[in-house]
């Protein structure tokens, strides 16, 4: 029998190519296993910027309110098994190495790539847990991305921009377009911002989906600022909650995230046969009664974890970490790094009342497919210090090229072999005071996190 290691070495050398979009081939696969059509409501979440987010605030809120759930994310930072979680638990290896002999039996002389691998994995196991919802995030733009294989009940597209722009096109019109591909005909499809480029709503329009946009179907209103811990609100359709607390994922993006997860479950409540009776009366997610109320609402809020989104770890040298992997979510995160102003240090060899200002140390590595100019632009009036990091594998590149690439006019520049080695050197170097931010790739988040010891 093959271990987990021994599967993952086999699925990338199975079909010639690494991204393969298209459907046909999974397609048969998931039929022959009969995972098509599954027993459970689906909520599918795409977009550009944001998915991660609301996948954990949907999870979160599913299972606060009584629902069990199955989620599958991509990528992993250090494991294989966070991509599917069960209840919130990642599957073990057993249960994946069992659904990949199940795939490969069925599967023929059909090749597969290593995320159709992954998809199909998730459906088999969502299906053998007999989960109440299944919540499915997009890999790769949304139309052809092999979770589309199934009808979503649910879709979300919560942002657009530009990325993969090899894959989906190279304006906002042509990725809009692809990234809407997941919804469907007669049902809910979540927008997470008005601001959508208008193929998103020609799409929405010609399927005839039901469209919940956020300003205008479903809003929320923060009460007070971060400083005096805030408080927020959120009206839906139907359901009006008070009195929230903030996620406990960092970072003001958040009350939209967690509000177009809110309304995404609230669409799903409205539009399953069976799955809600009444916005004024206890919610029903197959035989169990779901409460969503403040309560459980509150609950989901404080209990929501998702590594390496304006992830802080505090300490005398605060690190701040973020994926941050194109231009969009590149500006977000130094909206947020803005956000959370520096205090002043006290000098120790100065008089009482001087001080210095706390320097940005940042870590960075950017695939070599991604735009690193633009990405770095967006935090370079915040950075003092540059420690540019080689990454592996084929996308990776070296750091000196990355270097060249990002071509930082201001800003002290140090290279490091790797990401390990760049966050050692930024722990040489920060003082009491200073921050570090650690950006660019989840393939530098995960071993920052890992160096932290973390995660």
């Amino acid at each position: 029998m093959r271990t987990l290691d021994a599967w993952l070495t086999l699925q990338e050398s199975v079909h010639p190519k690494a991204i393969d979009m298209g459907l046909a081939r999974v397609m048969a696969v998931a039929r022959a296993l009969g995972v098509d059509k599954p027993a459970c409501p689906v909520i599918t979440v795409g977009g550009t910027n944001g998915k991660g987010s609301t996948v954990v605030h949907l999870d979160a809120f599913l299972r606060a309110a009584g629902a069990s759930t199955g989620m599958f994310t991509s990528p992993h930072f250090i494991r294989y098994n966070e991509r599917i979680r069960v209840d919130g638990v990642e599957v073990g290896d057993d249960e994946l190495v069992a659904a990949f002999e199940r795939i490969e039996r069925a599967r023929g002389t059909t090749t597969l790539t290593f995320f159709e691998y992954n998809a199909l994995a998730a459906l088999l196991i969502f299906a053998e847990r007999r989960v109440d919802v299944a919540i499915l995030e997009v890999g790769l733009g949304g139309r052809l991305d092999a979770v589309n294989l199934v009808d979503a009940d649910v879709a979300i597209v919560c942002s657009i921009g530009l990325d993969h722009r090899d894959w989906l096109g190279d304006t906002l019109e042509l990725i809009g377009a692809e990234k809407a591909g997941i919804f469907r005909s007669g049902r809910p499809a979540v927008l997470g911002t008005e601001d959508m480029p208008a193929s998103v709503y020609s799409v929405i329009d010609a399927l005839q989906a039901l469209p919940v946009v956020a300003g205008k179907d479903f809003t929320w209103r923060v009460e007070k600022g971060p400083a005096d811990g805030a408080r927020w609100s959120y009206q839906g359709m139907r359901l009006s909650l008070r009195d929230l607390p903030p996620s406990a994922l960092a970072g003001s993006i958040q009350y939209r995230n967690a509000a177009t997860a809110l309304a995404a479950v609230e669409a799903l409540m409205n539009a399953t046969p069976g799955v809600m009776a009444d916005g004024s009366r206890p919610l029903v997610a197959g035989s169990r009664p779901l409460e969503l109320n403040e309560r459980t609402v509150g609950e989901a809020l404080r209990s929501v974890r998702l590594p390496g989104r304006f992830q802080v770890v505090a300490g005398p040298v605060e690190w701040i970490l973020d994926i941050a992997h194109n231009e969009p979510a590149a500006a977000i995160f130094a909206r947020h790094v803005r956000e959370r102003p520096m205090p002043p240090v006290p000098m120790p060899q100065g008089p009482a009342s001087s001080t210095r200002k706390g320097r940005t140390f940042a870590v960075v590595g950017i695939l070599g497919d991604k735009d690193a100019k633009v990405i770095a632009s967006a935090l370079e009036p915040l950075v003092d210090h540059w420690i540019v990091c080689s990454l592996p594998g084929p996308r990776g590149v070296p750091a000196e090229v990355l270097a060249q690439r990002l071509s930082l006019a201001t800003g002290e520049i140090t290279l490091a072999p790797s990401v390990a080695a760049g966050c050692e050197i930024a722990r040489a170097t920060a003082e009491p005071g200073d921050r570090v931010i650690v950006f660019g790739s989840f393939y530098t988040v995960g071993p920052a996190l890992q160096w932290l010891g973390i995660y």
